[in-house]
């Protein structure tokens, strides 16, 4: 199994700028968990944190698809470094506004600053993989090995800001997760012969369409989903700490997630027979189910078990409506396309996040798994509509 990510890493230049965008990913898992922590120790309201957190990752969301854009036509040596360096500024801004207590909107314009400034090293790094390859098998492994990756920084993410906040400082995560950032995305970004040519460079004078009957169907599913991953993650910490293990929120998410990083390793390595519009179906439509008995477990060593089972429709999903955008974008706006898919999962975490805080705060962590329930049924439905488009290159 393993074969089939060897062939795909030993291309010059590919394990350099994959483990550079590994690390420089860390925050995307980090902060928005490292608010909820932050700002609930120092306020005591699960729904203002999550409204901190929305505010983070709407702005996130409204800039997303702008950046893959700049990358497109700039060029990810030039975007890149700039968005990194404001977002951390504007983090490191917005901690200070909780810590000194400065008037609220203060903390929500530095939420909104440092969430509008998050790079897109995600769509980036899949991006250059498909500069890089030519056969699509390949891709797809690559596209498989980003997804497994992508799992790594949300198993390790959650537990290490977790550990951070809860046993350091409420403020030592979000520290690290811009200590992270930093240093990942410019050492991605100083890699220019792996990196693909800016649109500036191109010698076509109008923009390829781009192909919006398969996007928007798409970015749907991932604003659903999104919803179902912002809600989990708000009502697994009121979980852990109504068990009064507040600790163990960071190892309950990181369960759920290993489960889909194994499920992402079994994906990259099979020659599947379906398409990846098909694995988009099943998959929504598992990972609705999976939230069913969240409703009513109250034992933490259980909830990891069944979050671990879970987590195993997360990867595939994700890997079929990557490799859809993959196919069907024209490389010029392969980046920007990614972006939009993006764009939906971060603009449905913030709904999510804050309609599961204000259950929480109202009727328990229980009740606020129904939240998640509900986005995941909604993916579902929107994936039905998703259909593969011909493959584009151009």
């Amino acid at each position: 199994m393993l074969d089939s990510y060897r062939r795909v890493l030993v291309r010059p230049g590919a394990f350099a700028f994959s483990s550079a965008a590994l690390v420089a990913r860390l925050p995307i898992s980090m902060v928005g968990l490292g608010i909820v922590l932050l700002v609930e120790q120092r306020t005591g309201s699960y729904g203002l944190a999550g409204t901190v957190s929305a505010v983070f990752v709407l702005a996130e969301a409204a800039f997303a698809v702008v950046h893959g854009r700049w990358v497109d036509h700039y060029g990810q040596s030039r975007v890149l470094p700039i968005a990194i360096s404001v977002f951390g500024a504007g983090l490191a801004l917005m901690m200070l506004a909780v810590e000194q207590d400065w008037p609220r909107a203060l903390t929500y314009v530095f939420a909104a600053v440092s969430g509008a400034a998050l790079p897109q090293v995600g769509a980036s790094v899949r991006t250059r993989w498909s500069h890089l390859l030519d056969e699509p098998g390949e891709v797809q492994t690559a596209f498989a090995l980003e997804a497994v990756l992508d799992e790594v920084v949300f198993v390790v993410g959650p537990v290490l800001v977790t550990l951070l906040a809860t046993s350091w400082h409420p403020v030592a995560g979000l520290a690290f997760a811009i200590v992270s950032g930093v240093v990942g995305t410019f050492a991605f970004a100083a890699q220019r012969r792996t990196e693909p040519p800016a649109g500036r460079t191109s010698t076509q004078s109008v923009r390829s369409p781009m192909p919006w009957r398969l996007v928007l169907p798409l970015a749907v599913v991932c604003l659903t989903l999104g919803a179902l991953f912002g809600a989990a993650e708000v009502t697994t910490v009121a979980f852990a700490e109504e068990q009064g293990m507040r600790w163990v929120a960071g190892w309950l998410l990181a369960a759920w997630s290993f489960g889909s990083l194994v499920a992402g390793l079994v994906t990259g390595a099979v020659a599947w027979r379906s398409g990846p519009d098909v694995r988009l179906r099943w998959g929504s439509a598992a990972m609705a189910l999976a939230m069913v008995p969240l409703m009513f477990i109250q034992s933490v060593p259980l909830m990891a078990v069944v979050l671990l089972v879970g987590g195993f429709a997360i990867a595939p999903t994700m890997i079929g409506a990557m490799t859809m955008v993959e196919q069907g974008v024209p490389s010029s706006r392969l980046t920007e396309g990614m972006a939009i898919l993006h764009t939906g999962i971060v603009a449905g975490v913030a709904p999510g996040a804050s309609i599961a805080g204000f259950v929480v705060d109202h009727s328990g962590a229980s009740s606020a798994y129904a939240v998640a329930l509900v986005g995941g049924l909604l993916g579902a439905l929107a994936a039905q509509t998703a259909r593969r488009s011909p493959t584009v290159r151009a």
